[in-house]
């Protein structure tokens, strides 16, 4: 592992490693950073913290490409912002150690964090359990409490039906046709609540396995939103589709109306959240399957990707349509 400025010095990071050390206690400082694999928005460092009173370890969040940096200010605000809010509850993030989401400081916009204990969890071994235990957290998240100070902004659609990616080459052409044009409405009435907005598989750490296996940190909060939960469910079980099959990621609602959680009554309502996050992710959900295939899953290609969302598709009609 080499320090922050050395290990890739193209990029520039003398002032960020200043930054961190003039956040440290005394006599602490960083001995050495190290990438973390699986991120798509950010570059993810875990720093080793020597001397004086020092805290361990650290996460550093930190944006290079063109896009994030110009909406650096919000997100990482965001995410500073949800980290103090999320510290008096029992949701296990992680603690805020500083932020400076417009470079001031720093040669990228970044933000500082714990670091929480497990790891990313995505193979197919224990993926029922992990989904149950997700749901359960999921659940937990929504009930988290906002003032009218605190509560984050409404949620973002991140699809419209004229962005919509059809795959090419599809045998189901009048499948997506039909999913366009179900989105093709205003969206339903709901209750809103408070969203983690990016909630999947690859945002939650795990530990243990069998009967020890447990969640021990969410991550990445700068999409925090106000809306419907229909959405959150959406977006996990559009991911759970891709990563185990149509299967996992049409038995999440259930999963997650067992934990207590609420959904939309009218099936309709429901399908256009869930169609809403699925169609985001076509054609063949080439924002998440670069940092999955990081992470192992090398047996995720597009064409399977695009396989599996096509069924997931065909399977949300079946039921709520």
């Amino acid at each position: 592992m080499g320090t922050i400025g050395t290990e890739n010095p193209d990029q520039g990071w003398a002032n960020t490693r200043a930054w961190v050390d003039t956040g440290l206690p005394d006599g602490a400082r960083v001995v050495a950073a190290e990438r973390l694999r699986g991120g798509w928005t950010s570059q993810m460092r875990r720093l080793s913290i020597a001397g004086g009173e020092a805290p361990g370890r650290l996460v550093l969040r930190s944006f290079v490409k063109p896009f994030f940096v110009r909406h650096a200010e919000g997100l990482l605000t965001r995410e500073a912002d949800i980290l103090t809010l999320l510290g008096g509850t029992e949701i296990p993030a992680a603690t805020l150690h500083g932020v400076d989401a417009t470079a001031t400081h720093c040669d990228h916009p970044s933000l500082l964090m714990s670091l929480l204990p497990g790891d990313v969890r995505l193979s197919d071994e224990e993926a029922g359990p992990r989904a149950e235990l997700l749901a359960g957290q999921l659940v937990r998240i929504h009930r988290v409490q906002v003032t009218a100070q605190t509560r984050p902004r409404t949620y973002e659609a991140w699809t419209a039906p004229d962005r919509v990616r059809v795959p090419e080459g599809t045998a189901r052409p009048e499948l997506w046709r039909r999913a366009v044009e179900f989105i093709r409405r205003d969206a339903p009435e709901h209750r809103p609540r408070f969203l983690h907005r990016d909630f999947h598989p690859g945002n939650v750490l795990f530990d243990g396995e069998g009967d020890s296996l447990r969640i021990t940190g969410v991550v990445d909060w700068v999409e925090t939103s106000w809306g419907p939960a229909d959405l959150d469910v959406a977006h996990c079980s559009t991911a759970l589709a891709l990563l185990h099959g149509a299967g996992s990621g049409m038995a999440f609602a259930d999963a997650y109306l067992a934990a207590g959680g609420l959904l939309a009554e009218e099936p309709g309502d429901h399908l256009y959240w869930r169609l809403l996050d699925a169609l985001a992710f076509a054609p063949d959900a080439e924002k998440v399957a670069g940092p999955w295939r990081e992470l192992g899953r090398d047996d995720l290609t597009p064409e399977l990707l695009t396989r599996r969302l096509e069924e997931y598709v065909r399977e949300l009609f079946l039921r709520y349509g």
